[in-house]
């Protein structure tokens, strides 16, 4: 049961990594710091990148220091296997549901943009690695998913400081790299159409970490609770039913359309 807490833990830092790209401070970053930017400035967009990830890690270790001290926590209770992956399912269920939308709320997303001044007020090493430090830690900014909450309280669960800390780690390194993405971005023309393939993976990217989400909480509740392996593929094949149809459920009816009552000459 702790190899399986621990496999779904990683999954959901990558996760919610990969989704937190598509925040508004993500979207700045590939935005303000791509090749084209960083000639524009006359900096190197290697080096800055380099410092960017290497902020982004850092961050991500700060994450898991604090996720470490919440396992270390969690281990003086010596709770069982069983109840800590029961409780991982019940915070993984809370989260998709959060990002799914199905109540029409959803947790803190704590808005706040990185300070985009920095890039004429310090050196490209400062702000590459300044940003990444914000991106990194997950916290300091936009929350795109409720996913990153159940990260930390998945990382918290492992009871394990050092898996906390590699938790954290494995997502600040995710969050960094995903700055590479700009390489290709070496003139105007390619500005746009990369922002243009990007915005198009938004919504698509949202459903999948819900379902991934969903899915990991399946299956985190099966081997809590010992089902079996084909009970255990209905239930994930109907938790991936029920996340793909969940958009087209809650879309609103399309009202009919209306034209303007004219009046007689």
């Amino acid at each position: 049961m702790s190899l399986a807490l621990t496999l779904i833990a990683f999954l959901i830092a990558v996760t919610a990594a990969v989704r937190s790209t598509w925040s508004p401070c993500g979207l700045s970053m590939l935005s303000t710091i791509t090749p084209l930017a960083e000639q524009g400035r006359g900096h190197r967009f290697r080096s800055t990148a380099s410092w960017f990830v290497i902020g982004a890690v850092v961050g991500g270790l700060t994450l898991g220091l604090a996720m470490a001290a919440l396992a270390a926590v969690i281990a003086t209770f010596g709770l069982a296997p069983a109840t800590l992956l029961a409780l991982a399912t019940a915070a993984l269920l809370v989260t998709a549901v959060s990002d799914s939308r199905l109540l029409g709320h959803q947790l803190p997303n704590h808005p706040r943009q990185v300070n985009e001044r920095w890039l004429d007020q310090y050196r490209s090493w400062v702000y590459g690695a300044g940003f990444g430090w914000q991106i990194g830690v997950g916290l300091a900014t936009y929350i795109m998913t409720a996913a990153v909450y159940a990260l930390i309280m998945l990382g918290a669960l492992t009871a394990s400081p050092p898996t906390a800390l590699a938790l954290g780690v494995t997502f600040g390194l995710v969050r960094g790299l995903a700055i590479l993405l700009g390489l290709s971005i070496t003139s105007p023309a390619s500005l746009v159409a990369f922002h243009r393939r990007f915005d198009a993976w938004r919504e698509p990217v949202r459903r999948g970490t819900v379902a991934v989400q969903a899915v990991a909480a399946t299956i985190a509740g099966a081997v809590t609770w010992g089902l079996t392996p084909p009970t255990l593929a209905v239930a994930v094949l109907a938790s991936v039913c029920v996340v793909a149809t969940m958009r087209t459920t809650l879309q609103p009816a399309a009202s009919a359309p209306t034209t303007a009552a004219t009046t007689p000459a």
